[in-house]
């Protein structure tokens, strides 16, 4: 049977309806925008693990296998999640693949494809609306808000996740994901320190539920906290950063600056002396026989880089300065006029380029008398070693002194029809003289 036309408009209605993330955020519909399922998990369970630490004292031994297992399940994250899968910076055996895999999805966030596939939105989209955490939101979104509160998935930049549905460990854990998710973060951890030392309790609490809430905050502080603090020494269009703070807090990554400009390298840190244990895991990894085509980034290209950021400072830097005014803003006079103004006010010619000294006669550290001795002249020849070199700062300060330009570029001297015109003569009486014959004359 077909649907009735009440039927029909209902459906209508329902689909035309607006997202609940284009309504804005009020008193009477804030419970609607909250993605209650991850507040539970993200936010309330660890609640209730910080609320029963009271209770279960930390043992050393549960301290230490929660270090070590949070340790692994961020190379889960960094190495497998991030830098095999989202962007295959290196090639991995199978052994490592399910290593990853497993630790991965210990740190509860997510699978790997649905994770790979977010990421690479963020890379694609980066600071847009169709980045799925852009710290354009503010930090606090980036940090968590895009987590906790309900996205409009339709708005989310496309990517391409092909390759990963070809990787039967990724299809399996994503199909598995829940059952992985709850058996590596809590029970796994709840059985190590209950069988081994009878702690079942602090391995439930420690190494569990504490355990999976900080790696799930480091994690967060790549798309919040390297978008925010640091230096850009790469390129500065985008908000990453790289700051050493956030690499100690995110076993590496914080050097984000270089990882957007460079995403295909295996490295987050170029420099020996920078914090990257994930970069130094990888390696490891190579040497042991488990990872293999680790992928560098010339360093030519990287040094390009490097230099266009630092250029593109200085051109901003000088952009603040006085330099004069531009050459091809200057009039263009004639020597005549030129030697006719000198007459009120202190000009001097040099490199025919006409400069104004007037205020600056009183402080020439060489005495008011040589320079008086210029004005009205072509002074090239002494102010370029004639009598004196100059150093750089005083051309830099002769040029804010520009005020006009010499027709012909300097003084000439034209024979025609017999007719001497003469234009004057160089400073400290040095006369360079340019000829003109006329086809008559000679």
């Amino acid at each position: 049977m077909g649907e009735s036309p009440e039927q029909k408009k209902s459906v209508s209605m329902a689909t035309s309806r607006p997202h609940i993330t284009e309504q804005p955020i009020t008193w009477s519909n804030w419970y609607k925008h909250v993605n209650w399922l991850n507040c539970t998990f993200i936010l309330f369970f660890p609640l209730l693990g910080c609320i029963y630490t009271y209770w279960t004292p930390l043992h050393l031994y549960t301290a230490i296998f929660a270090v070590v297992y949070y340790f692994n399940a961020g190379l889960g994250i960094t190495a497998g999640y991030h830098r095999y899968w989202a962007h295959r910076s290196y090639k991995a055996t199978l052994p490592l693949k399910v290593y990853l895999a497993a630790v991965g999805v210990a740190a509860g966030q997510g699978s790997i494809r649905w994770w790979s596939r977010g990421h690479r939105a963020h890379h694609r989209y980066t600071d847009t609306d169709k980045d799925p955490y852009s710290v354009k939101k503010g930090f606090w979104y980036s940090h968590i808000g895009w987590i906790v509160l309900k996205q409009n998935y339709k708005r989310v930049g496309r990517s391409d996740v092909s390759d990963l549905d070809t990787d039967p460990v990724v299809i399996w854990q994503h199909k598995h994901y829940i059952k992985s998710a709850l058996f590596m973060g809590l029970i796994f951890p709840t059985l190590v320190c209950g069988l081994l030392w009878g702690d079942w309790k602090g391995g439930f609490i420690y190494g569990g539920i504490l355990r999976v809430f900080f790696i799930q905050q480091a994690t967060f502080c790549v798309n919040s906290l390297a978008h925010w603090i640091g230096e850009q020494p790469f390129d500065d269009r985008n908000s990453p950063r790289d700051h050493v703070i956030t690499a100690i807090v995110t076993l590496g990554e914080g050097y984000h600056n270089f990882h957007h400009e460079f995403p295909s390298d295996y490295r987050n840190a170029i420099q020996w002396w920078q914090y990257d244990p994930t970069k130094w895991m990888i390696w490891v990894w190579k040497q042991v026989g488990l990872a293999y085509d680790l992928k560098e980034f010339r360093s030519n290209e990287i040094e390009k880089g490097r230099l266009q950021q630092l250029q593109k400072k200085l051109d901003a830097k000088r952009a603040r300065l006085d330099w004069g005014i531009p050459l091809e803003k200057l009039p263009v006079m004639g020597w005549d006029e030129f030697v006719s103004q000198s007459a009120n006010r202190a000009l001097i010619a040099i490199g025919g380029v006409v400069h104004d000294v007037e205020d600056f006669v009183k402080e020439h550290p060489g005495g008011k008398a040589f320079i008086r001795s210029a004005v009205g002249k072509d002074a090239t020849a002494v102010f370029n070693g004639g009598v004196y070199g100059h150093s750089n700062a005083a051309h830099n300060l002769l040029a804010t002194m520009r005020v006009g330009i010499l027709r012909g570029g300097c003084e000439v001297e034209i024979w025609k029809n017999g007719v001497v015109s003469t234009g004057g003569k160089l400073a400290a009486e040095q006369v360079i003289r340019s000829k003109v014959y006329t086809a008559k004359d000679s």
